[in-house]
């Protein structure tokens, strides 16, 4: 598994997975139950992870989206 991005934010990290899975990709989202447990203030960022061989596609599919990836 390789990291695309981190962030705090719910909704982007729900758009990114649909884009994914649109393009045939499967992300597993990683650290939710972390972050949930640190209540509301959002200090842990979850991560947003595909496998090894799907990494450079959908790197390409994210920044052709506009994303910025961290990682």
């Amino acid at each position: 598994m390789k990291e695309l991005l981190r962030t705090t934010d719910p909704v982007r990290l729900s758009w990114l997975l649909a884009l994914l899975a649109d393009a045939g990709i499967e992300g597993i989202v990683l650290d939710t139950h972390t972050s949930i447990l640190e209540g509301s203030i959002g200090a842990i960022p979850r991560r947003l992870m595909v496998a090894d061989e799907d990494h450079a596609a959908a790197c390409r599919l994210l920044r052709d989206a506009g994303e910025e990836l961290g990682a």
